[in-house]
């Protein structure tokens, strides 16, 4: 199981509201753009990580997770699996307190490291979809 219900509720009432978003840029036309959109409506600050690093629906992007000059609570990651891992390995060195990776996101073995560094892990899924269901 890729994140189960516990697990999901935790990250997204329980663990903080400031969500890095790693892949986020001003293209309207990809999958981040509407989901961070759903988050900030929810309560969720975002900070958008992208190469360009683009201010995006307000919030001032980052080029990298170790760019962030402030703590961050969850890394949702929209990157292909193939580069999921590192960026999941650059969140248990920022001090997240969560990883979630995106539909489609899926690593096993990042997953293992992530949550035996002591974070909570998601993968395969969306928070779009699963806030707006605890509300």
């Amino acid at each position: 199981m890729y994140g189960d219900e516990a697990t999901i509720r935790r990250i997204l009432t329980e663990l903080g509201d400031t969500w890095a978003v790693v892949g986020l840029s001003a293209n309207r036309g990809r999958a981040a753009y509407g989901v961070a959109r759903v988050l900030q409506r929810y309560g969720k600050r975002i900070v958008p990580v992208h190469p360009r690093a683009e201010t995006v629906h307000g919030e001032r992007g980052y080029a990298s997770l170790a760019d962030i000059p402030f703590d961050v609570d969850v890394v949702d990651v929209f990157v292909n699996s193939e580069l999921a891992g590192a960026v999941a390995g650059e969140a248990v060195a920022k001090g997240a307190r969560a990883v979630w990776f995106q539909l489609g996101v899926v690593d096993e073995a990042a997953c293992e490291r992530t949550r035996a560094a002591g974070l909570d892990m998601v993968m395969d899924r969306c928070p779009a979809i699963e806030i707006p269901v605890l509300q």
